[in-house]
């Protein structure tokens, strides 16, 4: 019995190469699995579900469907690039779409789940987008604009959001460490697992105490890779 956590894919048309890879992992070593937890930004953007019958997108959809079809279990947290997946597109998937933070018990082992971004509290300029578009107000009227101008719109900051990064220091867009302190104080010392920020590694905290660890998942800009967790721990497995 394992669970296996992916997140940062930045799935897209233009990256064929990782999409193959990724279809691939459904394939083999996810079934092996009891379930899949995605922890945000699997595509590059998501401009709203009305674009489930995009050729790339509904090529996605149908991996996740005969994974799910065998009776495992699927789970979709949102990233910052995603943030528009919606209960149609996880009832397609045949998944459910879980809230950041999530606690989970994995063989008897308290864990928490985020996407990562909420962490990285120096990097203000990022959380004060953050709260605005993910507002119920700024959503609705996003997706109240036709499809093509939502994509063109989203390109558009995604240009943006990239120009700006080069601007910024590197320690700014990782996790703040009195953050991460504090939200595993919050949900009472668990192991926490997280991606975002594109850098993998495992880190201990020491908290009031008590040893903590936290898992960093990688993107799959360059390759594919998942973290596996058993009832003996967690492990990073590369893919080719």
């Amino acid at each position: 019995m394992s669970v296996l956590l992916i997140s940062d894919l930045h799935l897209c048309a233009t990256r064929p190469e990782i999409s193959r890879i990724f279809l691939e992992f459904l394939r083999n070593p996810a079934r092996r699995a009891d379930s899949i937890y995605v922890l945000g930004d699997l595509f590059e953007y998501w401009a709203g579900d009305d674009d489930l019958d995009d050729g790339f997108n509904a090529s996605i959809i149908s991996g996740f469907s005969e994974y799910t079809k065998e009776g495992h279990a699927l789970y979709f947290m949102h990233g910052n690039r995603d943030f528009l997946l919606g209960e149609t597109f996880a009832r397609a998937c045949n998944g459910q779409l879980i809230a950041d933070p999530y606690s989970a018990d994995f063989f008897g082992t308290r864990t928490l789940l985020m996407h990562g971004d909420t962490l990285c509290t120096d990097d203000l300029d990022y959380q004060a987008f953050r709260a605005k578009v993910r507002g119920p107000a700024w959503r609705e009227s996003f997706l109240s604009l036709p499809l093509a101008q939502r994509k063109h719109q989203i390109e558009a900051l995604r240009l943006r959001s990239e120009s700006e990064k080069k601007r910024k220091a590197p320690e700014i867009m990782d996790v703040s460490t009195p953050a991460v302190e504090a939200v595993l104080r919050e949900h009472r010392y668990p192991r926490l697992i997280h991606g975002h920020t594109h850098r993998p590694a495992r880190h201990e905290h020491d908290v009031d105490g008590r040893t903590c660890e936290r898992w960093v998942l990688a993107d799959w800009y360059r390759g594919g890779s998942y973290l596996r967790c058993d009832k003996d721990g967690c492990s990073p497995i590369q893919l080719s």
